[in-house]
């Protein structure tokens, strides 16, 4: 997680920087301020991703065990 939150304070340095040499009003400032809010979305997205519990890790590595069928009605 860390990772990705080095990535945002980089992306906005950038985004300071290009706005400051192109303007505030700028194309290139908007798209610098963009791309740190798409990665702040990615950073959110990934905090609610519920880990899975022991029973769920149990059967990705073991999908054809007795405790993992699923049965339709």
């Amino acid at each position: 997680m860390s990772n990705i939150q080095e990535q945002i304070e980089q992306e906005r340095e950038q985004a300071r920087a290009v706005c400051d040499i192109k303007g505030e009003t700028s194309g290139d400032c908007a798209a610098a301020w963009d791309a740190v809010e798409e990665l702040q979305a990615e950073a959110a997205h990934k905090r609610q991703v519920k880990p899975k519990n022991s029973l769920e890790q149990y059967c990705d590595d073991n999908p054809d065990a007795a405790e993992c069928r699923l049965y339709e009605e």
